[in-house]
C-alpha cells in the first residue's frame, strides 16, 4: 500500500518516537542500559556489550530499514502495520533482535 509522503513521514517518525520513548522508560526504570541517538530519520541503539541496532527511514522507497546482528530487514506499510518481506511485524522483529543482543527479554510495542 502506497502512502502519501506526508503520511509516510508521520507514520515513520511516530514509530521512531515510540522506540525512543520505550528506551527512555527502560533507562528510567533501570531495566537495561541502552543508549539511543537520533539524527533525522536514523535511530541508532547501542545495547549492552556495545552492539548496535540501526533503524533508518527510507522515504523514496517508503520503507523502514532495520540492521541488527541477525541481519538487515526492510519494512513496508501494509495499511495497518510495518511488515518485512517474510510478513514479520517491525516491533516483533526489533524486540527479537534487541533481546538477542542485550541478553535479556525486551519488548517494543507497536
Amino acid at each position: 500500500m502506497s502512502l502519501s509522503d506526508a503520511d509516510y513521514h508521520a507514520k515513520s517518525h511516530a514509530l521512531l518516537a515510540r522506540i525512543e520513548a520505550q528506551v527512555d522508560a527502560w533507562l528510567d526504570e533501570d531495566v537495561v542500559d541502552i543508549d539511543s541517538h537520533r539524527t533525522g530519520g536514523l535511530l541508532e541503539l547501542t545495547l549492552p556489550g556495545n552492539s548496535k541496532i540501526v533503524i533508518n527511514t527510507q522515504p523514496p522507497l517508503q520503507e523502514i530499514w532495520l540492521a541488527a546482528r541477525s541481519g538487515g530487514y526492510h519494512f513496508k506499510w501494509d495499511g495497518a502495520q510495518w511488515l518485512d518481506r517474510e510478513g514479520q511485524e517491525f516491533c516483533a522483529r526489533l524486540s527479537r533482535s534487541a533481546s538477542e543482543q542485550a541478553g535479556q527479554a525486551l519488548t517494543f510495542s507497536a
